[in-house]
């Protein structure tokens, strides 16, 4: 299925399949050959990110942000042709969704703080700390 399709799907669909559509979308683009840990830690920056109100009211504002999420730098022509991974990150995103519902001291984090990523390969130039996570190939930090 191709990319364009499913963002306009997300914008016919009520708010809670969109912003899971938007979530699972991300974490595929961003994460499908990391650990699960990773997938989840991907996730959890951009739920923090909506809480914070950066970029967004909702998921599918905050990962669609411009440069922010694969997302936004993704051709819309790409093709998502791994179901099997997409279909882990529906539920990854679907878990992290619930995960994020609870109140605060109740939450299991994998990545508390962060509210960024970055692939290992390279040194951010907003990263002013050190990581607070390395997961994989994604490094997660507290920025701003």
């Amino acid at each position: 299925m191709k990319l364009a399709w499913l963002l306009w799907l997300t914008t016919l669909l009520p708010r809670p399949l969109a912003d899971q559509t938007c979530l699972a979308t991300t974490v595929y683009l961003e994460a499908r050959g990391q650990s699960t840990i990773g997938q989840f830690a991907v996730a959890e920056v951009a739920l923090r990110r909506r809480e914070q109100g950066r970029y967004g009211k909702t998921v599918c504002d905050v990962v669609k942000a411009p440069y922010q999420f694969a997302l936004s730098t993704t051709p819309q022509s790409f093709e998502i042709t791994n179901l099997k991974a997409y279909t882990k990150a529906w539920k990854i995103a679907g878990e992290s969704m619930a995960i994020w519902k609870l109140p605060r001291k109740d939450r299991v984090l994998v990545v508390p703080g962060a509210n960024h990523f970055a692939t290992t390969s390279i040194s951010p130039h907003w990263a002013s700390n050190a990581p607070l996570r390395t997961i994989g190939e994604h490094a997660f930090y507290a920025a701003n």
